[in-house]
């Protein structure tokens, strides 16, 4: 049987093969408690994904030291979409923008050609999981302003000063209670 559909004919087969574009997902598909969710074990679920990956990306900077440092952070802070986290120990610049061949269905516009990086982003073998198997992401640091930072780094250039000057007074001590040797050492 053939159903007739605006002046065409076209075989209900062939409706029911044609289904929804490969993109799409229903959303009843998204909230089912009752599917099972995804495996990090088989890779990233990109199908189901917002694109989270593609719309910041993440350098690990060093961590700041000095007082040059810490304005270079801050600097980093004043350009709009930036942020900076550590977690684990590891400091790193966000920059929030979009990646350019980002579709607006969230689709990668060059994916048989997209960077390696991208290929390896999300499989367990490579980094760990994508944020789409994220639950609990945790900093332990995050700065979204350079008003956050400098109020954070304030505090850390002051224990810095401290820990100079009693190294300072240990070494005059030091100087002070082995004239020989301090004079032997240019001191």
């Amino acid at each position: 049987m053939e159903k007739v559909r605006n002046g065409r004919r076209r075989p209900r087969a062939a409706k029911a093969a044609a289904g929804p574009p490969p993109a799409f997902v229903p959303l009843s598909r998204l909230l089912s408690t009752v599917a099972a969710p995804p495996d990090p074990a088989h890779g990233p679920p990109c199908h189901l994904c917002s694109a989270l990956c593609c719309k910041y990306f993440a350098l690990e900077i060093d961590k700041p030291v000095t007082p040059s440092d810490h304005d270079e952070i801050r600097w980093y802070l004043l350009h709009q979409n930036a942020v900076v986290w550590v977690q684990e120990g590891g400091w790193y610049l966000e920059v929030r923008n979009v990646c350019r061949h980002l579709q607006p269905d969230g689709s990668c516009g060059i994916y048989d050609t997209r960077p390696q990086i991208c290929r390896d982003y999300g499989l367990p073998e490579k980094e760990g999981p994508c944020e789409y198997f994220t639950q609990d992401v945790s900093y332990d640091l995050f700065f979204e302003t350079a008003e956050a930072f400098e109020s954070w780094s304030r505090a850390e250039l002051a224990k810095r000063e401290q820990r100079l000057a009693r190294r300072r007074a240990r070494r005059e001590r030091s100087r002070a209670a082995d004239p020989v040797a301090s004079r032997a050492s240019g001191g």
